[in-house]
């Protein structure tokens, strides 16, 4: 089983934290506002498999100007 670190904030941890919480967001508004909502929820699916699989992140280049650092610089 693998478990993050939680001693510190960085980058990727503030990706995976706002990608939950635009998918929440989104299910909620969804269902509550408009289903058009779910258009919302898909790009941000498809935002991460594109990571995923390419390493381009549009999301950790703006963190990252805000000062956001990776967990490791290997």
């Amino acid at each position: 089983m693998y478990i993050a670190s939680t001693k510190t904030w960085y980058l990727e941890r503030f990706i995976r934290l706002l990608a939950g919480i635009f998918v929440l967001g989104s299910v909620v508004l969804g269902f509550a506002v408009s289903v058009k909502f779910f258009y919302f929820t898909g790009l941000v699916g498809a935002m991460l498999t594109i990571f995923a699989l390419t390493g381009f992140c549009p999301m950790s280049i703006i963190l990252h100007r805000l000062g956001a650092r990776e967990r490791c610089n290997c």
